[in-house]
């Protein structure tokens, strides 16, 4: 007896005249479910069932409908609407991997098809921090369907039931990649990685992302993981050179580096500031600007490190640790620049009236040329002060700029690397102490052909986000034994 159901789009089918063949010849399929539009299609064979009624692998009723279906032992979601090439083999080797080691959510790499261009799509393996909802399973996941059956619960999601089923699952047993490539996908987004990385932050998203939140924390509590708002800073310490230090690593950007320093310079404050730029052994020109602003001006320190071994969180460790830092260290990237004068004052001020361990602010996309880039304003209204730091675990970014009490961050330090070093920071400060944030847009940041992240490849890609959810793998587990005191 066949044993898979196979779900998918109508205009997947559509789009994939091999994927019809296969689905129609194979003796691996029990019925094939088609969600959306009758009318594409005509003298189906008799195992292919459309469901006019059912649109949507994301919200509650489709998916129960879905699972209510199904039939046979095991599911196969193949959750793109664009054209996929699958063969029996890989069929059958699913099928064969799900049987012998017992696993109830598997998903594969692929071959990417952009254009003319054919590609390996590597993933990456799924973990105990890898609760993000933008998680890349890929194009197909078989699951078995008592599992399904098992974690599916009716809560009236319009986009987060799908989310809240991997969770479910996740929790109770391994999520298996194949690091294999099973099928072929065509791509129609061709935008860069730099492009699509706000998507979430869009605010057309906000409901989706409320729901997101909702099965998110939901998950934390079942895991026990989940906290309260953190404590405030009782009283601020005085024995610092100055109240606020601006913190500029940078290494080659001899482009951008005088905008950001004349945009801290310009900042109109009731209290003493500094600006420590820490110069990583820049090549291109950079250093010999940067000797000529500490030359003139006292407000600006040019730090040298010895080693050459420090990434963006270890300039940011030594810029903390020196003496001439101030009561609070706020960042400003190489590439960036504050919006206004008075965007130090700003973020002292919701320092001193909410007595929080970190300030995070808002920020505008633009162009190089501060011409207004879509989405425009960054300002993660999906953090609140009563579940924020529970819902940072589900995203990719806080915001910026990111500013710290600097006895705080000098007992936690950063991370040596130069992606997600202040995210994890973040993370382990909401943990314990109340952040404050900013919602108006006080900082600039530039895309421009110099940003490290303006195209990534899928390497990078995935690099980056191993990284970011193991950060969220020892948070998570940092919390759990919270917890337990």
């Amino acid at each position: 007896m066949p044993k898979l159901d196979i779900c998918l789009f109508s205009n997947c089918l559509v789009n994939s005249p091999k994927l019809f063949d296969l689905l129609s010849n194979s003796n691996e399929i029990n019925q094939v479910l088609i969600l959306g539009d009758r009318n594409s299609h005509e003298n189906l064979p008799k195992n292919f069932i459309i469901n006019e009624d059912i649109s949507s692998f994301y919200n509650s009723a489709d998916l129960n409908r879905i699972i209510n279906k199904c039939k046979s032992e095991f599911v196969l979601f193949v959750l793109s609407e664009s054209k996929i090439d699958l063969s029996e083999n890989s069929l059958k080797r699913l099928l064969r991997i799900a049987e012998s080691s017992n696993s109830v959510f598997l998903y594969s790499d692929y071959i990417e098809k952009k254009g003319e261009q054919f590609s390996v799509h590597k993933l990456i393996d799924y973990q105990v921090g890898s609760i993000r909802d933008d998680f890349d399973f890929g194009k197909i996941i078989l699951f078995k369907k008592n599992e399904l059956k098992n974690n599916i619960v009716v809560n009236n999601y319009r986009y987060a039931a799908f989310y809240d089923l991997r969770l479910r699952i996740a929790e109770q047993y391994s999520l298996t990649r194949i690091p294999e490539a099973l099928y072929t996908h065509e791509e129609t987004d061709l935008r860069k990685s730099g492009e699509k990385q706000f998507d979430y932050v869009d605010p057309k998203n906000r409901d989706v992302q409320l729901e997101m939140e909702k099965a998110a924390t939901e998950h934390l509590q079942r895991i026990n993981a989940l906290i309260s708002p953190g404590k405030e800073i009782s009283v601020f310490s005085d024995e610092f050179p100055v109240t606020a230090s601006v913190i500029i690593p940078v290494k080659n950007r001899v482009k951008t580096i005088s905008n950001a320093i004349d945009s801290a310079l310009s900042q109109k404050t009731r209290f003493q500031f500094n600006i420590i730029v820490v110069d990583n052994h820049s090549t291109d020109g950079t250093r010999e600007i940067l000797e000529n602003y500490s030359t003139q001006n006292d407000k600006v320190i040019l730090v040298v490190p010895d080693s050459k071994s420090l990434n963006i969180g270890g300039c940011w460790n030594l810029a903390v640790e020196h003496k001439a830092c101030g009561k609070f260290a706020v960042q400003l990237d190489s590439d960036d620049m504050y919006s206004s004068n008075d965007t130090l004052a700003q973020i002292v001020d919701i320092f001193e009236k909410e007595k929080c361990a970190m300030v995070i602010g808002s920020y505008t996309m633009t162009d190089f040329n501060l011409e207004v880039l879509p989405p425009g304003l960054i300002d993660h209204k999906e953090w609140t002060p009563e579940n924020g730091m529970n819902n940072a675990l589900r995203i990719n970014g806080l915001g910026a700029p990111r500013s710290f009490y600097t006895p705080i961050i000098r007992s936690i330090g950063f991370p040596n690397t130069s992606y997600g070093e202040d995210y994890a920071v973040a993370l382990a400060i909401s943990r314990e102490y109340k952040v404050g944030r900013i919602y108006n847009s006080i900082y600039n940041c530039r895309r421009w052909e110099g940003n490290t992240d303006s195209d990534l490849s899928i390497e990078k890609v995935n690099e980056n986000n191993f990284y970011k959810d193991k950060i969220r793998t020892f948070e998570i587990l940092a919390r759990q034994k919270m917890n337990k005191k």
